[in-house]
Parts: C-alpha cells; sequence; structure tokens
C-alpha cells in the first residue's frame, strides 16, 4: 500500500509558524518543551530563550541611555566653558588681554596641550607670546590654510604636515590630533593634544564654532 499521507519538511513548518505567530498561545505546553540551540552552552527552552532575549535587548538599551546621559553632561559642562568663556573674553580691556584670556582658556579650561594662534595683522602687547605668529593673510605660508580660511569651518583630526610644521614647529611630532579654528579677517587658532583621538574627523564642531563667534566679536571692540 502506497503512503499518500504529505510529509512536511522543516522550512514548511516554520513558514507555516510565521503566518500563525499566535499558535503558541494555544498549546502552551510546546513552548516549554521546545528546545532553542545557543551559540555557547546547552540548549535553553523557548520561554526562557526568549527571556534571554530581553535582558539582552535591556542591557543594550541601559548601555545606550548611559552614552546619552554622558554625552548630554559632557554637553552641560562644555556649554558652561563656553558660556564662561566668552564672559571672560568680554570682561577684557585690550586686545592682547583678549587674545591672552583666549589661549589660557584653550590650555586650562579645554585641556588643550599646545595652543597656537595665527594673527594677520601685530596686535601690540604680545611680542613676549610664545603661542603666537603674526602672518599677513596673503602670506605663502598660509597657502596650505587657504580652504580652511575661505570655508571658516572648524577642522579636527590629525592635520597635514605642512600645516602642522607651520603651526607647532618644533613641537609638532608631540601633537597627535587637532582642532582648527578660522577666525574671518582675523587669523587662526589650532589646538593640540597629545592623543590621537581627542579631536577626529565628523566629531561635533558646534562649540568651537561658538568659542571662534566669541573671540571675533570680542576684538571687534579694538579695531585697528
Amino acid at each position: 500500500m502506497i503512503d499518500t499521507t504529505e510529509k512536511l519538511g522543516a522550512h514548511e513548518v516554520a513558514a507555516w509558524l510565521r503566518r500563525h505567530p499566535t499558535f503558541l498561545k494555544q498549546f502552551p505546553d510546546l513552548a516549554l518543551s521546545l528546545v532553542v540551540p545557543r551559540e555557547e552552552g546547552p540548549a535553553a527552552s523557548l520561554a526562557s530563550y526568549q527571556l534571554e532575549v530581553l535582558r539582552d535587548k535591556n542591557r543594550e538599551l541601559a548601555r545606550r541611555l548611559q552614552e546619552l546621559f554622558a554625552n548630554a553632561q559632557e554637553n552641560e559642562r562644555l556649554a558652561v566653558r563656553t558660556h564662561q568663556l566668552a564672559l571672560g573674553l568680554m570682561r577684557q580691556d585690550s586686545a592682547a588681554g583678549t587674545l591672552r584670556a583666549m589661549a589660557a582658556a584653550l590650555q586650562e579650561d579645554f585641556q588643550g596641550d599646545l595652543v597656537r594662534v595665527v594673527l594677520f595683522k601685530p596686535v601690540a602687547g604680545l611680542d613676549d607670546a610664545d603661542w603666537l605668529q603674526v602672518l599677513p593673510a596673503d602670506d605663502v605660508r598660509l597657502a596650505p590654510f587657504r580652504d580652511a580660511i575661505s570655508a571658516g569651518e572648524p577642522i579636527c583630526g590629525r592635520l597635514h604636515p605642512d600645516k602642522h610644521a607651520l603651526l607647532y614647529g618644533m613641537r609638532a611630532d608631540d601633537v597627535q590630533s587637532s582642532a582648527l579654528l578660522s577666525i574671518d579677517g582675523i587669523g587662526l587658532i589650532a589646538v593640540g593634544s597629545r592623543d590621537a583621538n581627542r579631536f577626529f574627523p565628523g566629531m561635533g564642531t558646534l562649540f568651537l564654532r561658538m568659542m571662534g563667534d566669541a573671540l571675533a566679536v570680542a576684538l571687534q571692540r579694538y579695531p585697528g
């Protein structure tokens, strides 16, 4: 006698269960008896497997929430320091004092390992500043910075060697990453770090732009 009963394969069973996701509600004993293979360790019941999956998801959500919370705290600290910087710049009574306050804040409050300022015009009272260079805007040595100057957007990451050499000179090897600010009509500010991951391409530059704007406005009080 020929058996004509249709035999279902694993794929047919899986397809049927996908079309009937509530099937196990009608047969809860099956949910408890089914086993699910694991990458490590023995097989587990479906119920315990689902519970473990939910716990993994909860752990991942908790991790992401902690990251968001940490980022929010860091942004709050940056906002406070940027506000204090702006106030500190406005309290100065000279262009030289303003630039000194900017350089000091970038080094002390924003933990810059090496701060460098390039001005297009000299400023009285800064002859002794070892962090300062004065180069006319059309100086050929500024050619590598033309794009940065024209775009006016901060640049973060490992700078090209020709930029590195001009900004940091003999200490170029100490700097592994930089944040470069272009201040329209005034010059450039570079903050160097020994940490290669401190400044990186794609990082947020909102606070850097705000600091640059604060300096530009503060210096507008001293034309000439």
